[in-house]
């Protein structure tokens, strides 16, 4: 039998790494968690949150769906595990910061540009959360990029339309932050409100704020009316 390499990792996980964490994981037993952030990210393998933020243990409430997609608030009490986690962060852990980031070379978006398998019939119905940032034209890597950005923006202000979030947005109480990752780059991209388009992290001004106006871009494209 070839060696179970996952049962290796979680031995050297107990043996090596949890030891220089037990103090601080015991502190949030006792204590419970009180993250400040919501990281709404994509599920891809590339994007890793942690390295991204330099967050330890207990700082960011972690949602990672495909095309970090932001379901409506539409009161179907359908399965919307990421509804479920927006409210819980919001209603239970109190966050006081929400980050949506999409990535460069994302899958889920080159798919809104082509066709989905047959038997992916909950993939391409989730699909639909990110087909408002399409782009008219053929899928070049521009274009790609642009609607990679554009459907981060599209998740803020559906996130404005969560009552509990739009409260505290407009109260100040939590700050909204649109995110693109470019992997291999290895910088982040925000989304500036004051300007309308993506900055990268190094010249930034801030990591982002809400609320959001409607997202027009360079070439005077509405996202949003």
């Amino acid at each position: 039998m070839p060696d179970d390499e996952l049962l290796q990792r979680l031995r050297r996980f107990h043996l090596d790494a949890f030891p220089q964490y037990r103090e601080q994981f015991q502190t949030l037993v006792d204590e419970g968690q009180h993250p400040t952030t919501l990281f709404i990210g994509c599920s891809d393998s590339r994007l890793v949150p942690y390295l991204l933020t330099g967050a330890g243990p207990g700082e960011l409430f972690l949602v990672r769906n495909v095309g970090a997609f932001v379901p409506p608030y539409d009161g179907s009490h359908g399965h919307h595990g990421t509804a479920a986690a927006i409210e819980f962060a919001v209603l239970n852990l109190h966050v006081s910061r929400i980050v949506v980031c999409g990535h460069s070379h994302c899958g889920a978006i080159k798919a809104l540009y082509g066709d989905v398998a047959p038997e992916a019939k909950n993939l391409e119905r989730w699909l639909d959360l990110g087909r408002e940032a399409v782009l008219p034209v053929q899928p070049s890597p521009e274009a790609l990029r642009r609607t990679e950005q554009r459907a981060v923006v599209l998740q803020l202000e559906r996130l404005m339309d969560y009552p509990m979030v739009r409260r505290r947005v407009e109260d100040g109480s939590i700050t909204l932050h649109g995110w693109h990752y470019v992997i291999e780059e290895g910088e982040v991209h925000v989304f500036d409100v004051a300007t309308g388009g993506f900055v990268a992290a190094s010249k930034a001004k801030s990591s982002g704020t809400g609320p959001y106006a409607p997202y027009v871009e360079h070439d005077g494209q509405v996202l949003v009316d």
